[in-house]
C-alpha cells in the first residue's frame, strides 16, 4: 500500500504526470486528508473519464475490425450552412492503434486544439484525403448534392482503399464497400471524428485567406457564416464572388436588385 502521506505534493503530481492512476495510488490519495491530495483524485477521475470516452469513440472501427476490415474510413464536411465559400469534405483512415487526446467533434473543441490535432492526423493517419466543393457547383446542384459528390471524391481518393466507411448522418448508397451512416457520428466515431478535424481546420484557414481578399465581410471571424454582421455587409456591399446564391437572404437580395434575375 503506498502511504501518501509521507510524500510532498510535488511528488505525488510527479506520480501523476508518470501515468500512475492504479487503484491503489488513488485508495492511498483518499487517506490523505491535506486537499491538495483530493484534488489529484479529481485529476485522475478526469483523465480516466476521458480515457474511457476515447476508447468508446472507437467502438464502431472495432466492429468493423470484428468483420474482418482492417482500413476503416471515417468521413465528414464542414461548411453546409455558410452562406460563402465552399463546402470542405474530408476522408480519414486511422490506425487501429491510434490514441489522440482530445479528439472529437470539431465543433467540441477550441481552434488551438483543432490545429494540433490536425497537424497529429496529417502526420499519423494511414491516408487522408480532403478535398472543397465550391460555391458554384453548390448553386448548381444544391448544397446535401454537392457534399455527397464531395464526399465519393474524397473516398475514392484514399490510398490505400479503405474496406469500410463510416460516414456522418449521410448515407453513400453507391459505395463499392460497406459503408454506415452515422448520426452525430462526428462524436461517436474516431475516425469521423478526425475527419471533421481535418475537413473544418481546411475550411476555417481558406476562409481566412479570403479574408485578405474581400476584408469588408469578415469572414476571418464568422467563417462565411449567416451572422448579423456578415448579413449586413452582404446588404450594404452586395455578394461578392464565393456567396452562394441559391441561399437566402442572397437569392432574395439578388432577386430585389435585379427583378430579372432568376436562379438556375
Amino acid at each position: 500500500m503506498i502511504d501518501t502521506t509521507s510524500m510532498t505534493i510535488k511528488q505525488l503530481e510527479a506520480m501523476l504526470a508518470e501515468g500512475n492512476t492504479s487503484e491503489d495510488f488513488i485508495e492511498a490519495l483518499k487517506s490523505d486528508k491535506r486537499a491538495a491530495a483530493a484534488k489529484i483524485i479529481k485529476k485522475i477521475e478526469r483523465l480516466k473519464a476521458e480515457e474511457a470516452r476515447l476508447f468508446a469513440m472507437y467502438e464502431f472501427e472495432r466492429e468493423a475490425m470484428a468483420e474482418g476490415c482492417e482500413l476503416v474510413a471515417g468521413v465528414d464536411e464542414a461548411g453546409r450552412g455558410p452562406l460563402a465559400g465552399p463546402v470542405s469534405v474530408a476522408a480519414v483512415i486511422l490506425p487501429p492503434d491510434l490514441v489522440l487526446p482530445h479528439l472529437n467533434d470539431s465543433k467540441k473543441i477550441s481552434a488551438a486544439v483543432r490545429d494540433k490535432l490536425y497537424d497529429e492526423i496529417m502526420e499519423k493517419a494511414i491516408s487522408v484525403k480532403q478535398i472543397f466543393v465550391d460555391e458554384k457547383t453548390i448553386d448548381r446542384i444544391n448544397i446535401l448534392q454537392a457534399t455527397m459528390n464531395g464526399m465519393y471524391e474524397a473516398i475514392f481518393a484514399l490510398d490505400p482503399q479503405p474496406q469500410k466507411v463510416l460516414i456522418d448522418a449521410v448515407q453513400l448508397r453507391e459505395l463499392p464497400m460497406p459503408s454506415l451512416s452515422i448520426i452525430k457520428g462526428d462524436a461517436k466515431s474516431a475516425s469521423i471524428a478526425a475527419a471533421s478535424i481535418i475537413a473544418k481546420v481546411s475550411r476555417d484557414r481558406l476562409m481566412d485567406e479570403y479574408d485578405k481578399k474581400y476584408p469588408e465581410y469578415g469572414f476571418k471571424g464568422h467563417k462565411g457564416y449567416g451572422t448579423a454582421d456578415h448579413v449586413a455587409a452582404i446588404k450594404k456591399y452586395g455578394p461578392c464572388p464565393i456567396h452562394r446564391q441559391s441561399f437566402e437572404p442572397i437569392k432574395s437580395i439578388l432577386e430585389a436588385d435585379n427583378p430579372f434575375f432568376a436562379f438556375s
